[in-house]
């Protein structure tokens, strides 16, 4: 293919998805944000409404592009790292052949083939056939050890036939000559339109937080269902700084400064035809209709990162969250017979008692099941904390990430 121009778009890291558009787009100016804050995006070069190359910038200044054949077919992976001269190293070189479409949609290859160049200009090309019965299982590049049967072939080349400049965000165009190891021709001078979505509405916001603690009957996405609230205690704060977290992996909470004190905890259960789920939980400090909602941020997180409808939160990966002070810590041995156990029943919320050094906990069923969720502060009108609420999104259309 000959080109004279290139498509650009933005999204989230691919991984290993095949397709040929962004599964998570975003747009060009929060994919200059990230890059300026060193964080993590992809570009996508097409021509013709054909992809031709997938880039990812990764943190600490590495990057990788994937190169398409004129099927479609991601055929090739190529890992750049910084190299002394100022410049990026194509360090891995990695091509694939595939025997079918079925094959290449199902990731099993035919042939692999791996260059590697050190920095000094050593190159070293290894090459796998498909693995027959009873070979290994592990990729090639996994080999660290014992005799290994690939072939390979050493050679000194010229260091500068593998460097290209680092990319200023937007300066795609060091990368287009890669795209003739794929069979595609640009011309000289290639010309960048950017194609990319819109900035939309910015991250999730705290909608419909009142409606989660208004019992009764509602009309939520899912269809008819009913809010019913329970009591789940009282949470004692002794150190100002209330914490929201998994029970199980309480390493890096939610943090949030608080007034020292016992105030209730309150569930919202959200019962559907398919049952009963938690779907909020909330701690109230002051009995004031909150005025405002805001996001809990970590001090490294930035609202200005975040994509249409996405959210920094608290991790569950046990299926539970809590409500305790920042001091609070929990013995690994005691959370199944004490937590786990008790929330995997009929119980949908258990308290941990305090002891003579630490205060309460007050653990509880987190939505329906693992999973990232929002929490958010209800500040009244002269700014104090009146509540903070965590929403496990069983009654929001947006799917926030």
């Amino acid at each position: 293919m000959i080109f004279d121009s290139l498509d650009v778009s933005y999204g989230e890291l691919w991984g290993s998805y095949r397709g040929m558009t962004h599964p998570n787009p975003m747009s060009c100016a929060l994919a200059a944000r990230k890059h300026a804050a060193g964080m993590d995006y992809a570009v996508l070069l097409s021509a013709r409404e054909r992809p031709l190359a997938l880039i990812e910038s990764w943190p600490r200044r590495m990057w990788r592009v994937y190169l398409f054949d004129d099927r479609s077919w991601c055929m090739q992976m190529i890992d750049f790292k910084p190299h002394s001269t100022g410049m990026l190293l194509a360090r891995w070189n990695t091509r694939w052949q595939f025997a079918s479409e079925q094959e290449y949609l199902s990731g099993k290859w035919d042939v692999q083939e791996t260059t590697s160049v050190s920095a000094d200009g050593q190159v070293e090309v290894k090459s796998e056939s498909a693995r027959r019965r009873g070979e290994s299982t592990y990729p090639l590049l996994d080999r660290t050890a014992g005799p290994s049967s690939v072939p390979v072939r050493r050679f000194p080349a010229p260091l500068e036939s593998f460097l290209c400049p680092v990319p200023e965000f937007g300066d795609w165009q060091v990368f287009a000559p890669f795209l003739a190891q794929q069979g595609h021709e640009p011309v000289k001078d290639v010309v960048l339109r950017d194609v990319s979505v819109a900035e939309g509405s910015g991250p999730l916001r705290a909608t419909g937080i009142e409606q989660l603690f208004s019992p009764g009957v509602s009309n939520t996405v899912g269809g008819t269902a009913v809010f019913e609230l329970v009591d789940a205690g009282l949470l004692r704060i002794t150190s100002g700084q209330l914490a929201v977290s998994d029970p199980g992996w309480i390493r890096d909470p939610r943090t949030v400064a608080v007034p020292q004190g016992e105030f209730p905890v309150t569930l919202s259960l959200l019962r559907t035809t398919g049952g009963v789920d938690v779907a909020a939980a909330r701690v109230t400090f002051l009995d004031v209709p909150p005025r405002e909602w805001e996001m809990v941020l970590s001090p490294d997180e930035d609202l200005g990162l975040l994509g249409e409808g996405q959210f920094y939160g608290v991790g569950v990966d046990t299926g539970t969250a809590a409500f305790m002070d920042a001091t609070r810590t929990v013995i690994e041995d005691q959370l199944d017979e004490d937590i786990f156990i008790p929330l995997d029943s009929s119980q949908f919320n258990v308290e941990l008692p305090g002891t003579e050094t630490e205060p309460n906990l007050i653990a509880f069923r987190a939505g329906q099941g693992d999973g990232t969720y929002p929490v958010w502060i209800g500040r009244t009108n002269d700014g104090q904390v009146g509540c903070v609420v965590v929403d496990f999104q069983l009654n929001s259309a947006d799917e926030g990430e």
